[in-house]
């Protein structure tokens, strides 16, 4: 059997990995509210900003604008957004409905429960993680 090389720790390597795992345990936890942990975020992001357009949506979500078409169409047939303005040529005027806000928060309570449970298990990590997402390769303030 062929000896594989050791190879450096690689702490990308390791948060993807983590990232992976902790993704698991949300969708699962979403799942049967009917939402993945894409679809949670774009939820959010709507809540977060009513009549947000699609352009600016992709742009937060770091998709597509294609795809968070399709991602909203089905937010759309379940019942949890609203675009007051569907139809061809108009801009979109996106807003969760009652039922979209409702998911949304019990969403919202077991994520909080998840996020006591998984950080509780690395507060280190935790700590380390809170306000990457806003510069999370430290180049802020850098030119």
């Amino acid at each position: 059997m062929k000896r594989v090389p050791d190879r450096p720790f690689s702490p990308v390597i390791s948060l993807l990995t983590v990232a992976a795992v902790w993704d698991g345990h949300l969708g699962a936890q979403l799942r049967d509210l009917g939402l993945t942990t894409r679809k949670y975020a774009l939820l959010a992001h709507v809540e977060a900003t009513p009549g947000i357009s699609f352009s600016e949506l992709a742009r937060r979500s770091q998709i597509t604008v294609q795809s968070a078409h399709a991602a909203v169409q089905t937010l759309v047939a379940d019942g949890l957004v609203a675009d007051g303005n569907a139809h061809a040529g108009a801009a979109s005027d996106l807003r969760v409905t009652e039922r979209g806000s409702e998911v949304l928060r019990d969403a919202e309570q077991r994520l909080a429960a998840l996020d006591a449970r998984l950080s509780g298990a690395a507060p280190d990590l935790a700590a380390a993680l809170k306000g990457l997402h806003e510069d999370p390769i430290g180049l802020a303030g850098q030119k």
